[in-house]
């Protein structure tokens, strides 16, 4: 054999040998080691102006920058976030849709307050992490007097039917914190939901409603609005950046109740993109800029945290407002 034809043996074999990991690597790894490759979206499940969509813009920001690629926010609000779920269940498996998850949607709340969800919460979707929690604020009024929080909830004592209050929809952790505080105190109040928390606000501004909890992104944006003003704050103690808004813990000890706000995915997608996914989430959350950016807007950063702590939050979270709507029976009209 020629000198020429083993050199051109040797440089097929070592061509063979080259491609043959690529040849035994499973279908799709190859695009799963480039991913991202384009945009993502990121479903939100509420529309805009509320804290959902507040801390969640935050997050696609901070999740593009470290993607490398831009996580597009694209709002579905409706049935406490169920139009959204069902966008991102019945999208491909590939890691470019993403869900705003919440204790609704993946926690399956909204399957005991809803008929005829299109989605299984914990079957449809995998938990990718969590990125941030918020504190809620009750927000009253000025057309209902009382200087603080007891006073308040003595007006509502007295006045039996005649309060009532906004939230962004049944089931929405606004509207269970105050079916909670109301079983717990024994109050008799009247919930009207929304679909806009924009159209929420602006009935509260205007006094067409007594009050809302909000989370703190929300009462950040009208802190020291006429006509309305802070009566609580959920967290265990006083914000150290409301220290005037007295904890509702001081008139019901032990009272504590925040919201989380998470990333989650099709089921059936590659768990290296979930990995992937996880650990932008985390570096991000490790970056004090981006974590400025949550304090800016009032949501507490969450600190870096696996697919596996986030379900056992979200199991925690779903026990305990399952519990309570079982209890009192509360349903989606």
């Amino acid at each position: 054999m020629t000198e020429e034809a083993n050199a051109g043996r040797r440089a097929l074999l070592l061509g063979a040998a080259a491609a043959a990991p690529l040849l035994a690597m499973p279908r799709g790894a190859c695009a799963q080691a480039a991913w991202p490759e384009r945009p993502l979206r990121l479903i939100i499940t509420f529309g805009g102006g509320g804290q959902t969509d507040i801390v969640s813009r935050v997050a696609a920001e901070a999740l593009g920058a470290k993607l490398g690629q831009a996580m597009i926010p694209d709002n579905r609000p409706g049935g406490n976030g169920n139009l959204a779920a069902e966008t991102v269940a019945r999208a491909a498996p590939d890691g470019y849709t993403v869900l705003v998850a919440g204790s609704g949607t993946i926690g399956g709340l909204n399957a005991l307050l809803y008929r005829g969800v299109g989605y299984d919460g914990p079957r449809d979707f995998i938990p990718v992490g969590m990125f941030c929690t918020t504190a809620n604020m009750l927000i009253v009024h000025n057309s209902i007097p009382g200087a603080g929080f007891p006073e308040i909830v003595a007006w509502i004592r007295a006045n039996p039917g005649r309060f009532n209050y906004a939230s962004a929809g049944v089931g929405a952790i606004t509207h269970l914190i105050m079916e909670d505080v109301g079983a717990r105190l024994g109050l008799d109040m009247v919930h009207v939901a929304y679909r806009q928390t924009t159209q929420a606000m602006a009935d509260l501004l205007a006094g067409r409603v007594h009050a809302r909890a909000m989370g703190i992104p929300e009462a950040e944006a009208i802190r020291g609005t006429a006509g309305v003003r802070p009566v609580a704050v959920t967290t265990p103690l006083r914000r150290p950046n409301w220290p005037d808004v007295p904890a509702v813990a001081e008139t019901i000890p032990g009272f504590e109740a925040d919201a989380y706000f998470g990333l989650a995915v099709p089921r059936g997608t590659p768990e290296a993109v979930v990995q992937r996914l996880n650990a932008a989430m985390n570096d991000a959350l490790r970056d004090e800029a981006v974590r400025a950016a949550f304090a800016r807007v009032g949501a507490d950063a969450a600190d870096p945290n696996t697919p596996e702590q986030f379900a056992d939050r979200v199991r925690t979270d779903s026990a305990r407002w399952g519990g309570l709507i079982r209890r009192l029976n509360l349903v989606a009209e």
